[in-house]
């Protein structure tokens, strides 16, 4: 995972909890909960892209070679998807087999930054500047992802 230290965790759940409809019972929740997560709605600062893993982790390494540092990235409890968090309005404008949106009107299960959870995680945690991945760059990740996969015989 991409750490963000102490100072950048506490304002990257300041970002998160900023578009909870309160706050204040976000950061309880992530208190008391016992996987460490809570629900937040997309849509209002971020949309995320859900892709499969198989597409997913090459995509971030590609992203990686593009940018200092792309914007939040998270992975499921069994690393099966990935969600890349974009602007605003992407999911509803997104088109593209096997990919999968979340924008207004649905919401993600989101960890407390910097803290280990048993399921879903960060690979790229939020660095509370609101930092996202552009839509663009990520297609292109995305089709040199997909090439390397054709390319090794992996994922169709």
């Amino acid at each position: 995972m991409t750490g963000t230290g102490a100072s950048g965790a506490k304002s990257a759940v300041e970002w998160l909890v900023s578009v909870a409809p309160d706050p204040d019972a976000c950061r309880w929740e992530w208190e008391r909960n016992p996987h460490g997560v809570a629900l937040l709605p997309a849509g209002r600062r971020w949309d995320v892209l859900i892709l499969p893993a198989e597409l997913g982790y090459p995509t971030l390494d590609v992203l990686t070679r593009l940018v200092d540092r792309p914007g939040p990235v998270l992975a499921d409890f069994g690393d099966a998807r990935m969600g890349f968090f974009v602007p605003p309005g992407t999911a509803a404008r997104w088109l593209g087999t096997g990919v999968r949106g979340a924008g207004a009107g649905t919401w993600i299960v989101v960890p407390y930054p910097g803290r280990a959870t048993g399921g879903v995680r960060w690979l790229v945690a939020p660095d509370g500047m609101g930092t996202l991945t552009d839509a663009a760059l990520l297609e292109l990740a995305m089709h040199e992802a997909a090439g390397w996969i054709g390319r090794a015989g992996g994922v169709s």
